[in-house]
């Protein structure tokens, strides 16, 4: 069992090695987090979406957000798609399951919104459906995928895409990409002196 420990997590550290590598994720990075931080000093918002696991780290990302992430600051605007179980139940018995999502994103998105899609495939047909639904409408779309991106690599117009085929070692390297896009967003919305502020520690 030892030796179990040892390979998942030479496979882990393998996978966020090659993330630590890539020039394109780390510009990727810094390009959404720059539009991402614009769209919210205009008044727009992040609107974030995924399945599974996937759907944890949505809501895990818009408590970073919304909440704070390291230190203490103004909320930001952000809401994930994952959570109010009465819109979800209802759009999958009237509608399907495939427009959980798009189906918010048609209530509450607005042009110059951001949407992000989160799916280690990259081929979740709701996440797919809510990429259409939200270039229908003006929002910026972005993309966390896993195995060369999927049919989300061309829906999107941002993609950041995880070497790998492997959904946890996916997952493992979205979490830590999601937790810097946040951080990102903090330092465009409020300047590199943010990095002085007193660190938190919580929870």
């Amino acid at each position: 069992m030892k030796d179990l420990v040892r390979r998942q997590l030479a496979l882990s550290i393998a996978t966020m090695q090659a993330v630590h590598d890539s020039d394109e994720i780390h510009d990727t990075m810094v390009e959404i987090g720059r539009l991402t931080a614009d769209a919210m000093r205009n008044g727009k918002k992040l609107l974030v979406a995924g399945n599974g696991g996937s759907a944890a780290d949505a809501q895990h990302l818009v408590a970073e957000f919304v909440v704070r992430l390291t230190v203490n600051r103004p909320a930001l605007r952000a809401i994930a798609l994952t959570t109010d179980t009465s819109i979800l139940t209802a759009t999958g018995n009237d509608f399907g399951y495939d427009a959980v999502f798009s189906r918010q994103i048609e209530a509450l998105g607005q042009e110059g919104d951001v949407f992000l899609g989160i799916s280690t495939s990259g081929n979740s047909p709701n996440i797919l459906l809510g990429m259409a639904e939200a270039r229908r409408l003006g929002l910026t779309t972005i993309g966390f995928t896993g195995n060369g991106g999927g049919k989300m690599r061309e829906a999107c117009d941002y993609n950041v895409i995880i070497p790998s085929t492997t959904t946890m070692n996916i997952q493992e390297s979205h979490l830590a990409l999601e937790h810097i896009f946040c951080m990102i967003v903090e330092r465009f919305t409020f300047g590199m002196d943010f990095d002085k502020a007193p660190q938190i520690v919580s929870e």
